[in-house]
């Protein structure tokens, strides 16, 4: 299976307080950590990044150093990370048969994991990578903030990326949704509303999405300690 992995790199960065995609992290903007990390993947024959219009020509030079020798192209989100990715989906060449989808601020996801997302894609069948939720969740209501329920976090997983589907699928239900009116935040949701089944993947190491300043010191200092003992080679393959 052809495969392309689509990396969402077009926020505003409005919790964090800036854009963070050129964020220097451990010696690298911190999007580079998902363009070397599938670069480095020989199951990855496709790369598009879509970013926001003014960082395009800044993020073409990095595609550029960094995945010299995969098919990429860098492309304008659009208004949402909804937008975004439908816009990277359309950028995807036609013989490409699945995609992935990745948060660019997410420097931390590791090829193992990204490979057991791929090895549950088919047909009706897509993934993505969580994490068990290990806080008790309560829902409240909006205004008064009177719990109104607890949840049973033994079925609660949060959801992280990269997200799994057949190309097809994944741009018929953005296509569905742009027609219907519906916005999300993550794809696996405009997959379930779909009828495709989505299959949860344990992450099995750091994958948090950088979204608060605390958390760039907390990435760096993986990667520094990652760059130490060096990640077992990437030859291994999906089978």
């Amino acid at each position: 299976m052809k495969w392309a992995a689509v990396v969402v790199a077009a926020g505003r960065g409005a919790r964090f307080g800036r854009p963070k995609q050129f964020l220097e992290l451990a010696g690298l903007p911190m999007v580079g950590w998902s363009i070397k990390r599938f670069a480095g993947m020989p199951e990855i024959d496709e790369l598009v990044v879509a970013t926001e219009e003014e960082c395009v020509d800044r993020m073409r030079s990095l595609v550029a150093r960094l995945a010299p020798d995969l098919a990429a192209r860098v492309v304008r989100g659009g208004p949402s990370r909804q937008g975004s990715v439908y816009e990277g989906l359309i950028a995807v060449s036609p013989e490409i048969e699945a995609v992935l989808v990745h948060d660019g601020a997410r420097p931390l996801v590791g090829a193992s994991d990204v490979r057991a997302g791929m090895r549950e894609v088919r047909a009706g069948r897509a993934a993505l990578l969580a994490a068990p939720v290990v806080d008790t969740i309560k829902v409240v209501e909006a205004q008064s903030r009177i719990v109104k329920m607890t949840l049973d976090r033994r079925t609660l997983w949060a959801a992280q990326t990269p997200q799994f589907a057949l190309a097809a699928e994944l741009r018929a239900a953005h296509e569905r949704a742009q027609r219907d009116g519906i916005a999300v935040t993550d794809d696996a949701t405009l997959l379930e509303q779909s009828g495709i089944e989505v299959a949860i993947v344990a992450a099995t190491g750091e994958n948090f999405k950088v979204t608060l300043p605390a958390d760039v010191a907390r990435a760096e200092m993986i990667l520094q300690e990652r760059s130490r003992r060096a990640e077992p080679a990437e030859a291994h393959g999906v089978t």
